[in-house]
């Protein structure tokens, strides 16, 4: 069996601490192809997909959305990014339409979140985006919705966390290059008050795994239908 995942940094696994190996770990018999890409949106991904030859594959999920809201805190854009929900519904759409050809089921998995105060104005829309996403995975019944936003909500819940999100560029290459282990990312991450994540965004290794623990929920479940 072969799974793609398909994503942005969170989903190649850097920076920060990347979830895909823990997948792996856990399902010694299935395959699983990493093509998250750093710096990618929506648009941006459907122009890869269109130049790509596309393996088929039984499961695809599909994590992107996070960086069309994130770049725009940003003072560098190093890809086109969705202007409002209409683009981002349409581009999004046209995305899954490339996927949706290669693969047997398609998981549609909403962004997690753009910084630790879950009720933020960025994550205000990565509510509004998570809605479009849902409603497009009610285009076809290989086609399946993953709300990783509220496992993340959740798991924050009330508690204290700091509202840091780093929008330095330099810094998160640095991060990229200089904090592979876990160890470093969590020491970084609870310097930032962080729970989650490293930085308001890329994971440390609880947000990894809570990250894996959901996509394997996901995976035994969709397994579970062709027994």
């Amino acid at each position: 069996m072969k799974v793609a995942l398909i994503g942005d940094s969170i989903t190649e696994g850097r920076p920060g601490v990347a979830f895909a190996p823990l997948l792996e770990q856990r399902f010694s018999d299935i395959t699983f192809v990493n093509l998250g890409k750093p710096g990618e949106t929506v648009t941006s991904l459907y122009n890869r997909l269109e130049k790509m030859e596309l393996e088929d594959y039984d499961i695809t999920f599909l994590w992107i959305g996070v960086n069309d809201i994130f770049t725009k805190l940003l003072r560098v854009q190093a890809q086109p990014v969705c202007t409002d929900l209409d683009e981002f519904s349409h581009m999004y759409q046209q995305a899954t339409t490339l996927l949706l050809p290669k693969s047997k089921k398609l998981v549609l998995v909403s962004p997690a979140l753009v910084g630790e105060q879950v009720n933020s104005e960025e994550n205000e829309t990565v509510q509004q985006m998570a809605l479009v996403i849902e409603k497009l995975a009610t285009q076809s019944n290989q086609v399946f919705f993953l709300p990783m936003h509220l496992v993340f909500r959740d798991r924050i819940g009330t508690s204290q966390t700091s509202s840091f999100i780093n929008i330095k560029v330099g810094s998160m290459i640095w991060e990229a290059l200089f904090y592979k282990k876990a160890a470093k990312v969590d020491r970084l991450s609870k310097k930032r008050g962080l729970q989650l994540t490293i930085d308001g965004v890329h994971l440390n290794s609880v947000g990894a795994q809570l990250a894996a623990d959901t996509f394997e929920q996901k995976l035994h479940s969709l397994l579970s239908e062709d027994e």
